[in-house]
């Protein structure tokens, strides 16, 4: 895994430049991954910047294989509960890469991102006692898939809402 302050950061590229600037809301999400409920909700920092920068758009960067590691890995470490974008997000880059809505892994990151991956598994198991919401159970739902390579299905639950939900439960398909 590319440490947060290791300068080759600045080599590497998100939507907005240099991803020299994402060790800092790394280490913020480091210090607090608890879910963001409340004021600012899904614009809340560091999670918007974070999704803004690596996964803007759908598309996805050098930047976002290098920051998935460490991503993972507050997952997996965290004590209590997450936020759902401990899982959307991982997966959401897998998915975009998997689709061709980013580069090649650059091939020092490749290792550390594909282990990251697999250990997707990992993070939702430890977190299976704390309690979901529905965005936490899509996400965890959507990172195990892309675990275990089921790209379609990760990217479907990517996109699943409430309102989808209630149109298949009840037969209805546009």
């Amino acid at each position: 895994m590319l440490a947060l302050d290791d300068p080759r950061r600045r080599e590497l590229q998100h939507a907005y430049g240099d991803a020299g600037d994402i060790p800092v809301p790394l280490r913020a999400l480091a210090a607090s991954p608890r879910p963001r409920g409340g004021p600012g909700g899904s614009r809340a920092e560091p999670w918007f910047g974070l999704w803004s920068a690596l996964c803007h758009q759908g598309d996805v960067y050098a930047a976002s294989y290098a920051a998935l590691p460490h991503v993972v890995e507050i997952a997996r470490t965290a004590m209590g509960p997450v936020d759902f974008s401990c899982f959307q997000l991982p997966a959401a880059i897998e998915v975009a890469r998997r689709t061709g809505r980013g580069p090649e892994i650059p091939p020092e990151l490749a290792d550390a991102y594909h282990v990251a991956i697999a250990q997707l598994m990992e993070a939702v198991s430890l977190h299976r006692d704390d309690p979901w919401d529905e965005d936490l159970l899509l996400s965890a739902a959507a990172a195990q898939a892309v675990a275990k390579g089921h790209i379609a299905a990760a990217e479907a639950l990517l996109n699943l809402d409430a309102d989808w939900i209630g149109k298949i439960n009840r037969g209805e398909f546009d």
